[in-house]
């Protein structure tokens, strides 16, 4: 078979792990791809990278895509979203003193109580709070608001969010630089392991299926290059699979762990994928069910209705015209690109729920003939729901 190179650009974080998974088990050979990985210091660099042509596929947060193509934040490019690689997978800590200051309420660490941890947060000290979040366009900083404004002590001007590139958090914790932040694994049990941090809350208790990471393209290559663009979707689904069977955890640590990869130690990488996370130093194990999700209910599907719920963050971010931000979002997500890739491939594909369900909080996910599963509606923090046949925002 004639291999043709591609670069993929990545962050060194576990939801990088289809992109690892696809060339070091040969999954992208295997569709005719010669795979380089090209590990990028900050989602700003990569930004760059990919915009100017020297990627053609990237690791890439779910808004970023959708916030370049608005034109936001550096360079306007049209980007496209071929698959969702990654669903969940961020967590987020507090500083020692700050954990000490909430415990004096009476706060007590469940590891699962959004409502309750927020109220403490605000309880705890009447200081601005300095929050870290990987990127201004991210599922982190869009949560993260989202949660802490329904706070009966939120206020505006009690927080700051500034950006701080994941390997840097720790440093930035133990610094003193930073009260809170909102991070992706590993890097949120580094900073347990290395500033004393505290884990309050996984990313999943936000959002249930929250779109974390996706591949990204610029939309001129990927009309220049349709074969290529169907080929990395496949390599992908296939390490995305073979990701989701818990027999394989090990040997994904182990890869990951590599220098040319993450160069962290397994213990760093392990919970992510386990679930099972030590939240403060010296302490038992916790464990928390679908912290990350890389295949399973249809999770590489890129929804369009997501593309809908993130324009319309970003809309109210920067006053842009609804109308039209959606338009552009929702072009981002390209289903037909990724329904082709796969109905080819043989896979049955998600297709979305005939009639809208987000009125029911109890809905089950719609069984697919192949063992797949159609999103049912899922709850946000609050209670509200996120339905695909619809698109509810958190607040």
């Amino acid at each position: 078979m004639k291999m043709t190179e591609v670069r993929c650009g990545y962050l060194p974080l576990v939801d990088c792990a289809p992109l690892v998974v696809a060339k070091e088990l040969k999954f992208a050979a295997q569709e005719g791809l010669d795979l380089t990985l090209v590990k990028q210091p900050s989602w700003s660099a990569l930004r760059d990278m990919l915009a100017f042509g020297q990627l053609d596929f990237a690791h890439m947060l779910s808004p970023m895509p959708v916030a370049m193509s608005l034109g936001l934040g550096g360079f306007a490019c049209d980007i496209d979203v071929l698959m969702v690689l990654s669903v969940n997978g961020t967590i987020i800590g507090v500083s020692d003193a700050l954990d000490r200051e909430m415990q004096q309420t009476g706060w007590t660490n469940t590891f699962d109580d959004p409502l309750g941890s927020a109220e403490a947060i605000f309880s705890a000290s009447s200081k601005r709070l300095r929050i870290g979040v990987p990127f201004p366009f991210s599922m982190h900083r869009m949560l993260l608001e989202a949660w802490l404004s329904q706070a009966s002590g939120f206020a505006a001007d009690r927080i700051e969010i500034v950006t701080v590139p994941p390997p840097k958090m720790a440093d930035a914790v133990r610094g003193g630089t930073l009260d809170m932040f909102c991070v992706g694994e590993p890097w949120g049990s580094v900073a347990v392991q290395q500033s004393n941090a505290t884990l309050i809350l996984p990313g999943a208790k936000l959002w249930g299926f929250s779109p974390e990471k996706v591949l990204g393209v610029q939309r001129k290559w990927a009309s220049e290059h349709p074969a290529l663009c169907r080929a990395m979707i496949r390599a992908i689904y296939k390490a995305a699979c073979w990701l989701d069977q818990p027999e394989n955890t090990p040997l994904a640590v182990e890869i990951l762990t590599r220098s040319q990869h993450l160069d962290l130690p397994d213990q760093a990488i392990d919970p992510a994928l386990s679930g099972r996370f030590i939240t403060k130093h010296g302490q038992r194990p916790k464990q928390t069910d679908q912290f990350m999700s890389f295949h399973k209910g249809s999770a590489n599907f890129p929804w369009r209705r997501q593309a809908h719920w993130i324009a319309d963050v970003l809309s109210r971010w920067h006053h842009l015209d609804e109308t039209e931000s959606r338009r552009i979002a929702q072009a981002c997500f390209r289903s037909d690109i990724y329904r082709e890739a796969l109905t080819a491939f043989g896979e049955d594909v998600a297709q979305p729920p005939a009639h809208s369900e987000g009125k029911n909080p109890n809905a089950t996910p719609l069984p697919s003939s192949q063992e797949q599963v159609i999103p049912a509606p899922d709850r946000f923090f609050n209670g509200a729901i996120f339905d695909f046949a619809g698109s509810n925002s958190p607040d």
